[in-house]
This record gives C-alpha cells, structure tokens and sequence, in this order.
C-alpha cells in the first residue's frame, strides 16, 4: 500500500512538472515572438527615421498630401473613381483635371484588368497545353511540347515586345480594318460587341435580370441535373431581355479616322495581355503536365476497361484530382502574373507602375509613391493567396468527405 502511494505522488509529481515546463516553453515561445516583432517594428522605424533625415537634409519633406493635386496630364485609358454629392462615388474616365490619387486609383484599375484577363485565360490555356503535352496525338503532343519549352525559355520582356512591334502594330489601319461579325481588329486595339443595359426604372426588367443571374449562378455552382434547368432557363430569360430590349448590344463601327462603340482593347493592353497569358500559361501547363504524372497509371487503365473515351476520363476522373493538388502552385503563378503587368511600361500600358514613373517625374515624390506602388501589390497578392487558399481549402475539404 505505502509502494503505491509512493508511485501515485511520483506520478503526480512527474506530471506536474511535465505541465510546468510546456507552460515555461509557451512562454519562452510567445516572447520570442513578441522580440522579434517588437525588433522588426523597431528597425523599420529606425529606417524611417533615417530616410526622413535624409530627405529633410536635402529640402524633401516625406509626406502624402501631394496626391490631392490636380494631375495636369491625361492617361489614355482606364477607369478611375470620382465622389459625386448627388449619387455617391462612380467609375469614370480619367481626365488631366482630376488628382492624382485618382491617377494612381486608374492605373490600379488597369493593372487590375489586365491581371483578372490574363489569370483567367492563362488557367484554361495553360490546362490545355498541359493536357496536350500527354496526348496520344503525335501533332499535339509535339505543337504544345515546343510552345511551352519555347515561351518558357525565353524572357517575358522580350515575348511582350515581339506581341506588340512584330503582331499588334502589324495589324490593319483602321481605315482598311478587319471586321468579322461585329469584331473589329487595326491598329487602334481590337473592339468588340458589348451589352448595354436599357432597363432603368423598369420593374419588369429588374425581375428579369434577377432571373437571369440567379439562373446563370446556378449552372455554374449546381452540380445536379438542376443545372441544365438552370441553363435553360438563363437562355431563355436572356433571350426575353433581348426580345424587350432591356438589353441591347452595342456593335462597334468604323470610320476613315477611328471606331466607336462596343468595347475596345488597346494595342497596348492586347500585347501585355498576350505576352503574359502564353508566358503564365507555359508554366502552368508544366505544372498541369506534372500532376497528371503523379497519378496512378491504374486509373487511366480502369477507366479504359469501363468503356470511357480519353476525352471523359480526363474531364471526369483526371482533372479533377488534378486540381485538387496543383491550386497553391496556381497561386503562384497567379500573383507573378499580376506582378507581371508592370513590365507594360516597355511598351507604354498605363499600368500602375508606369502611373508612379509619370507622377514621380512631375511631384519628386518617388519614395512615397512607390510605397504606394509596393503597398498596392502587396494587397492584391494578399488577396489572390486568400482565395486560392480558401478554393483549395473548400476542394480538399469536399474531396476528403467523399
């Protein structure tokens, strides 16, 4: 009896300092922690002290208050923020009169256009340059092997100005411009149709566009027979809209001097973005190529015995397991392609950082105005890398309950 007593307070004793020395190691962790944050905070302001001197020094005063002067120069494209007392804040082109905190709101605007067009077409382009890299197609498998290796191995900057002097400009004049069913195509940009909204004020048509892109949300999240009925039922509204001319599309026409209408893609935009969607869609086409060669060579062999074409096990059994696994490296792809976009002052695309070189030129403001610059990057990479995280998070979480 005594023994076991004795064992029970050695036990005891054993666990209580077991629980003693976790508690003095999560404290020793937290305040390491909290050193290096106070170290690190600490630091940036003693280099923020010291580039103030510095700038004082020479008669440059470290502040943001020259973003509220008028720009006093125009940008050729781009939308841009505008406060107005009577309806509240819109979206409006950009003018010379307007500040330059709005010049740099349009050049984020931009920057955005472009990074939203290129992460989208270089996701589809680049799944299918992977998919091809495995076909039993000689032809295909060979085209899509010697595209990727050759927009790989070359320099992004190089493949944006080959788009732009060798295609772009080499486009017609506008005077003798391609057309093709509402599409035009010179040298001024590429303009297509777009959809103009004519049912303001009418109850009717509100209700209608309701339906519409409730439909429409529907066939792209609904996994169930009820997304056929939900596509239906979009066309059909869609094509009621059309018939009452709540919405109308707008065609674009051209003169002897210019076009109008309809929505335009400048020469500038058009060779970023096509620089950029075959670089990115390069890469991710490896990493498309890669996963589908992790896959156990079993599935393929299955699904063949059960009767699938190629066509179906890829969209049905292997893309996607495919995708599942390669999103955070889409990631990545994803936020070099955004950063990407600044290398559009090679050829004159109103970007963000092509905004900060014109604003920092006429204020000397060049430090406030690339934090500015690095800040607005650091946000939107920020945001890519949460909604990746968050799709991934949702497929795996999807995938392990099945």
């Amino acid at each position: 009896m005594a023994l076991e007593q004795a064992n029970a307070g050695v036990a005891r004793s054993d666990a209580a300092s077991i629980v003693a020395r976790r508690r003095r190691n999560r404290v020793k962790y937290q305040a390491t922690q909290l050193a290096i944050v106070v170290v690190a905070i600490a630091l940036v302001l003693l280099l923020g002290m010291l580039v103030n001197s510095g700038l004082a020094q020479r008669g440059i005063n470290f502040t943001f208050t020259f973003l509220w002067n008028s720009a006093g120069f125009d940008i050729s494209e781009g939308k841009t923020v505008v406060f107005d007392q009577s309806i509240g804040p819109r979206l409006t082109d950009f003018t010379a009169d307007l500040n330059l905190a709005q010049a740099f709101v349009a050049g984020l605007f931009n920057t955005l256009k472009v990074a939203i067009l290129g992460i989208v077409l270089s996701t589809v382009l680049g799944t299918l340059f992977g998919v091809g890299r495995l076909s039993t197609n000689w032809v295909v498998r060979n085209l899509c092997f010697w595209v990727v290796e050759f927009v790989r191995n070359t320099p992004l900057l190089i493949q944006i100005v080959f788009w732009y002097f060798a295609v772009v400009l080499q486009f017609p004049a506008i005077a003798s411009a391609a057309k093709f069913h509402g599409v035009i195509i010179s040298q001024q940009g590429l303009y297509l149709p777009t959809l103009t909204w004519q049912g303001a004020g009418d109850a009717v048509a509100l209700v209608l566009l309701t339906a519409c892109v409730v439909a429409i949300v529907g066939t792209i999240f609904d996994r169930g027979r009820a997304r056929w009925l939900c596509c239906a039922v979009a066309v059909v509204v869609f094509a009621l809209m059309l018939g009452k001319g709540t919405i109308a599309v707008d065609f674009p026409m051209a003169s002897k001097f210019k076009a109008s209408g309809g929505t335009s893609i400048s020469p500038e935009m058009a060779a970023l973005l096509l620089g950029i969607v075959f670089n990115s869609a390069s890469y991710i086409a490896e990493i498309v190529r890669g996963a589908i060669d992790t896959l156990p060579k079993g599935q393929w062999e299955a699904a063949a015995a059960l009767g699938l074409s190629r066509r179906d096990i890829v969209n049905d059994i292997i893309l996607p397991q495919v995708f599942r696994v390669v999103l955070p490296s889409f990631g990545n792809q994803y936020i070099s392609l955004t950063k990407n976009t600044a290398l559009g002052i090679a050829i004159g695309y109103p970007d963000l950082f092509n905004i900060y070189g014109t604003v920092a030129n006429q204020t000397g403001h060049s430090l406030e105005g690339i934090i500015i610059v690095m800040l607005a990057y650091l946000v939107i990479s920020w945001i890519i890398s949460a909604i990746v995280g968050a799709i991934d998070h949702r497929l795996n979480a999807v995938g392990a309950a099945r």
